[in-house]
């Protein structure tokens, strides 16, 4: 699963590396702990006069449907199994029309200790220290109490797709996530990111499987680190989370 990640890049950094535009009034708060429920940069693609534009824009982690009556259920709904992604009502509708990148710099996970009566946390991230893309959703929700010229009337959230980890005797890398989680959050290679963001793309049960396909491949390229248990707590926010320990 992916319930905490680090995201701290500077938006120009950000935009450049994604290829993607941003509006100059777009503010990025870095976090070295992003939790739930906190607003998050997605990339998206739309069209404007025909010309296809991917775009960075903040979301709040956590999907809520348009037919949600109170936002609250995206608490829930930060993470979507792609296994029924395709069937479960929250998630059907932004599986055909509003696909998203979330784009992170790692995520933590938690390994039980032998006796189960404690957890080692680590960071997962690329070795190059560039990002990560993760296979994501979003959805736009109408807040009715709120007057029709509200600014704030409309709320943008996401949710990260996940898939089942590697199996446990895999080498190297995929054995080392099979023994942090049963499940994994979907990376994008560059071609596969391309055909999920499209705005007028295929089956999506067709880029399911596509991004599906890749998803242990690019993972295996991962590294894991161990690091501090201040990072169980969401108060904690600083560059020192990452660092290794042990």
């Amino acid at each position: 699963m992916c319930g905490r990640y680090v995201m701290a890049r500077a938006v120009g950094d950000l935009v450049a590396e994604l290829e993607a535009e941003a509006d100059a009034n777009l503010e990025l708060r870095a976090s070295w702990n992003v939790a739930p429920t906190s607003d998050v940069p997605i990339v998206l693609e739309r069209l404007v006069e025909g010309a296809v534009h991917r775009q960075v824009h903040v979301a709040k982690w956590g999907l809520v449907p348009s037919w949600a009556k109170d936002p609250a259920v995206g608490v829930r709904a930060f993470n979507a199994r792609s296994e029924t992604v395709a069937e479960k009502p929250t998630f059907r509708a932004a599986l055909k029309a509003r696909r998203c990148a979330v784009p992170v710099e790692g995520y933590y996970e938690w390994k039980k200790s032998p006796d189960g009566k404690s957890k080692q946390p680590y960071f997962v991230h690329r070795k190059d220290g560039k990002l990560i893309t993760f296979a994501g959703l979003y959805e736009w929700w109408k807040d009715p109490s709120k007057e029709d010229d509200a600014d704030d009337r409309w709320l943008l959230s996401c949710t990260i797709l996940t898939t089942v980890s590697p199996d446990a005797g895999a080498e190297g890398v995929l054995g080392e996530l099979a023994g942090l989680h049963d499940r994994l959050p979907v990376p994008l290679e560059k071609d596969s990111l391309a055909a999920w963001l499209e705005p007028e793309g295929g089956d999506p049960r067709q880029l399911l499987d596509l991004v599906l396909a890749g998803a242990h491949d690019v993972a295996a390229t991962w590294q894991l680190d161990p690091v501090g248990a201040d990072v169980g707590n969401v108060r904690n926010n600083s560059p020192e989370l990452t660092v290794p320990v042990g």
